[in-house]
């Protein structure tokens, strides 16, 4: 039986904090979008709220969302173990590399940040947990390091600026600092 509840419990944290793969879903009056996330790129700082660092890819639309005032809804579910889903509705923000808050936030990930477009923080305002007995038994195997290894060659090609600059979020937010 599912439940809903306004901060995240300590079991929260820690089955979000076991998960190797989750997903972030935003919409902004247009497409709704949806995309798997890997990797070590969560951060639950508080009860309320998540930062996620946000590798290069195909598109920005999670940037277009949130920049336009969308919701945001993280979803984790165990692929192992025990079964559960965890929804988090957020409202979100933009954090760029310009920042003076990318800098402080960036130390709490393990990633080399050169190769980070920029960080989502996440202000969660509901939560809702539900059995995922239908989600399949998986076992995880490896990251994949295709995007990192991407990643890595355009910095240092000193190409991957122009590369976020041309896919970054709409000209408004570009001054946005929490």
């Amino acid at each position: 039986m599912g439940k809903q509840y306004k901060v995240l419990s300590k079991h929260d944290v820690d089955f979000i904090n076991e998960q190797k793969l989750f997903y972030i879903a935003s919409c902004s009056g247009q497409e709704v979008n949806l995309s798997p996330r890997g990797y070590d790129s969560i951060y639950v700082a508080d009860e309320r709220t998540l930062y996620m660092i946000d590798y290069l890819g195909s598109g920005n639309r999670t940037s277009r969302d949130i920049g336009e005032d969308g919701e945001v809804t993280v979803l984790f579910n165990a692929f192992e173990g025990k079964p559960k889903i965890l929804r988090c509705f957020c409202k979100g923000e933009c954090i760029l590399k310009e920042t003076s808050a990318f800098d402080s936030i960036a130390k709490n990930f393990s990633e080399e940040m050169s190769v980070i477009r920029h960080i989502f923080k996440f202000n969660i305002y509901a939560l809702e947990s539900s059995c995922g007995m239908g989600v399949p038994l998986m076992e995880y195997k490896e990251d994949r390091q295709e995007v990192r290894d991407y990643a890595l060659k355009m910095v240092e090609e000193g190409r991957f600026e122009d590369y976020v600059q041309d896919h970054l979020v709409p000209p408004d937010l570009k001054s946005l600092e929490p």
